[in-house]
């Protein structure tokens, strides 16, 4: 952690957001002390792609870098059907420019490439085709890998994307880059979480 608002991370709401791509970051980074706060683009309440009704714990523009750690945005129909989205790409770009990271999983990369925060940085998301069809200019910068995340430069904030398959390694790249759990420990949550080690699991008790 590296200010007093490093305890809490912001995770975008909307309505037919994936709730399933965030539920290993978010649950443990709760376990691990960190509050995570749900922003809408207003407060009212929106229907998760699962059914979940959520009540936004605040609203687009009342967060603000400076009270985060890191802004997660998760796919959901929104983001291929219109500009009703855009404005948590935008939100991203704000955080970004604060040096305060992100991260964008399935739908919500092809929302950062139309905002044009892929066009210089190493990325990946479903195939890369769809982030093609969005008419960036980055497509030099896709990486074909799970998860990825670009140190930024210039006192940008990092940048985490993943594939809409891929919710354990993406957690992953969200933990190590909050320094949640040391090296040793960090491989071992992936060994188990994603490759079911049941080894890996004293390793996580601390044996």
């Amino acid at each position: 952690m590296t200010s007093s608002s490093a305890g809490t991370v912001h995770l975008a709401v909307y309505d037919t957001f994936a709730d399933w791509e965030t539920g290993y970051a978010t649950a443990h980074l709760t376990q691990n002390g960190y509050t995570v706060r749900t922003v809408g683009l207003s407060r009212e309440p929106v229907t998760t792609m699962g059914g979940l009704r959520v009540q936004p714990d605040l609203a687009l523009d009342e967060l603000r870098p400076q009270d985060s750690a890191l802004l997660i945005l998760t796919g959901a129909a929104g983001w291929d059907t219109g500009e009703t989205l855009a404005p948590f790409a935008r939100a991203a770009r704000t955080f970004l420019d604060a040096g305060v990271p992100a991260a964008a999983i399935c739908g919500a990369t092809a929302g950062l490439a139309r905002e044009g925060l892929l066009d210089d940085r190493a990325h990946t998301s479903a195939v890369s085709f769809y982030l093609a069809a969005t008419g960036y200019a980055g497509g030099e910068r896709y990486v074909e890998v799970d998860a990825v995340t670009d140190p930024g430069a210039d006192g940008t904030g990092r940048l985490i994307t993943a594939g809409p398959t891929e919710p354990v390694a993406f957690a992953r790249e969200v933990f190590a880059l909050l320094g949640v759990y040391d090296a040793k420990k960090l491989d071992a949550w992936y060994r188990l979480f994603h490759d079911s080690d049941a080894s890996a699991y004293e390793v996580l008790q601390g044996e």
